[in-house]
């Protein structure tokens, strides 16, 4: 196959994400945006690393398992990939994407794992509890158009008012809005000038309260002309940016004033102004104003209410967010909730915890839950939110998952990784292995990444012992993945001679725990010491360690015991007369 070549041929599968897999009469090639068993023609863009990608340039037959797509955008706008299939024929391309991925990743594990197939998301359309919505123009110098990006551009917008994975309160405020700006100027990526740039709605879909953002530059001139306001013949520059500025004032005062006589089935809680000047196309604030209510609203999952923020992250379809959150549940399994001895339960890690959804729902049957979240708005939010569900055994903390778990002194029992798409950083993932804990959940919305990093468990004694797909976004090509793994048990032993004096060292561990040894230590040099840093120390003297310390493998760092703290862990070992 050559560059420019135009083929035609049939899509064989699509893979993860959405490479299509196209049979043509000159060997394969890779194509975006098709569906398994269309006929279609296409055009080869480039050949590396063996491969050959294509473009797709029509389809000349649908596929056999297509039906009519219940959205009019559907081709056009780059959002979903599957609309016009069933949808018990998406989740079987999305159960077989994942297996496969997984299946080649634990090829060498020697033990047996279980693929536990695919969870379907409760409901399938209007499940999104947050849009992001771009102003732009469909073709150049078009009327103005507020949606989403047409497939495959950069620059065209698609008003997607018609839009099935949102309700009909998203599509009528998203109406309203482009009608109110007509004429008005959007922020053009290029040059960087003009003014409307997104519209951020979420609304939770338990409590139906919504908040809406819109997002503009700080370049009001574009009311020189939209607005009545007399400018004058030549007014100074100062009167006219006063004059303009008020004029975009009162024109954001009657914006707010027609959203809230919109009839929607939700409720409007909070109607946010965002200046945005970054270069980037992204929705972030430089500063907010309120023009109504406030800057949260709350939604519930799982008998547990959340305080959400408008740039909090939380899982787009929430009752979908229920199926997942109840599968990790599952998968975690006892925590020791049930015991009854004084102090029981286990210690849970949460990293990458966002606004610490996933801790909460633990801590009813942790001892302990400590999430570990770099966005300082999120873990704010989450210890809001702890408070606000009278939860007091989390702990949130502000700071980089491989920066932070130097500096906690508490040693996990159970560790759950749900970090962003790219997956875990490779020195943060040495540090986790360093545990040497013996069962890990790693949540996944990205199985690329999630595969990548499991190679990594499995060269240091992990093995898989279930997963499952969660669909968490029907109609698109995204899925969530829930893996469980442990520690691999060694079934060879060593027959080793033990003298007396280490049968007296062994002997000495037995003479105090660990949580008697905190309590010592605690009461007697006021400070707080780990596991880990009592196992250091326990091992420095000698004295056998089993269960509680993992020096981990490679070049994890592994944090040491502080020497004050190294002190007072040996006078409380003098005084329990293990050395």
């Amino acid at each position: 196959m050559k560059k420019g070549q135009v083929l035609t041929g049939v899509v064989e599968r699509v893979d993860f994400p959405n490479k299509g897999i196209v049979i043509t009469p000159e060997g394969i090639c890779i194509v975006k945006n098709v569906l398994p068993g269309q006929k279609i023609t296409l055009t080869v863009q480039k050949k590396r690393n063996g491969k050959v990608e294509g473009r797709l340039l029509r389809i000349e037959e649908n596929s056999p398992l297509e039906q009519k797509s219940p959205c009019p955008h559907f081709g056009e706008c780059g959002g979903c990939t599957y609309l016009s299939l069933p949808y018990e024929e998406q989740l079987k391309i999305k159960e077989k994407q994942v297996y496969k991925l997984l299946k080649n990743a634990l090829a060498g594990q020697s033990s047996q794992w279980k693929f536990e197939g695919i969870k379907g998301s409760p409901t399938q359309s209007c499940y999104r509890n947050k849009m992001e919505f771009s102003f732009g123009d469909e073709y150049k110098d078009g009327p103005l158009s507020l949606g989403m990006h047409k497939r495959g551009s950069f620059y065209d917008i698609v008003t997607v008012c018609g839009c099935q994975i949102v309700d009909e309160d998203y599509r009528k405020i998203l109406v309203l809005t482009r009608n109110y700006f007509e004429g008005s100027s959007f922020y053009h990526r290029i040059r960087h000038t003009g003014y409307l740039r997104h519209l951020l709605v979420r609304k939770a879909s338990k409590t139906g309260e919504i908040l809406i953002a819109l997002v503009t530059t700080s370049q009001p001139e574009f009311y020189d002309k939209a607005s009545n306001v007399d400018m004058g013949a030549a007014p100074e520059e100062s009167d006219l940016r006063e004059k303009s500025h008020q004029a975009e004032k009162e024109r954001l005062i009657a914006f707010k004033n027609a959203l809230l006589e919109l009839n929607l089935d939700g409720k409007i809680v909070g109607i946010l102004h965002i200046i945005n000047d970054s270069a980037a196309d992204v929705v972030q604030s430089d500063r907010t104003e309120i023009l109504y209510g406030q800057d949260f609203f709350f939604e519930e999952l799982l008998g547990l209410k959340f305080k959400i923020s408008t740039f909090s992250f939380f899982q787009t379809n929430s009752l979908g967010a229920e199926v997942l959150y109840e599968t990790a549940r599952e998968y975690i399994g006892d925590l020791g909730e049930n015991s009854q001895e004084e102090n029981s339960g286990k210690i849970v890690f949460d990293l990458y915890s966002g606004t610490g959804t996933i801790a909460q729902l633990m801590a009813p049957a942790a001892k302990k839950v400590i999430g570990v979240e770099i966005v300082e708005e999120a873990v704010e939010a989450a210890r809001k939110n702890a408070e606000l569900n009278g939860l007091h055994n989390c702990e949130f903390i502000a700071g980089d998952v491989l920066k932070v778990l130097d500096d906690i002194e508490e040693y996990p029992d159970m560790i759950i990784l749900d970090p962003p798409r790219d997956g875990i950083h490779p020195k943060a993932l040495k540090k986790i292995i360093a545990y040497g804990i013996e069962k890990l959940l790693y949540i996944s919305c990205k199985p690329t990444s999630l595969v990548r990093d499991l190679e990594v468990f499995l060269e240091n004694g992990y093995v898989v012992e279930r997963a499952v797909a969660v669909d968490q976004f029907p109609w698109t090509a995204n899925i969530e993945t829930c893996v469980l793994l442990s520690k691999l048990k060694s079934t060879q032993h060593i027959d080793v001679k033990i003298d007396l004096d280490e049968m007296d060292l062994t002997k000495a561990e037995s003479k105090a725990t660990y949580a008697e040894i905190k309590q010592y230590v605690l009461e007697k040099h006021g400070l707080k010491v780990s596991q880990l840093y009592i196992a250091q120390v326990k091992r420095k003297h000698g004295i056998i360690e089993r269960v509680n310390y993992n020096v981990g493998e490679g070049k994890a760092k592994v944090p040491q015991v502080p020497l004050e703290k190294e002190k007072a862990i040996e006078d409380a070992l003098r005084h329990f007369q293990m050395i």
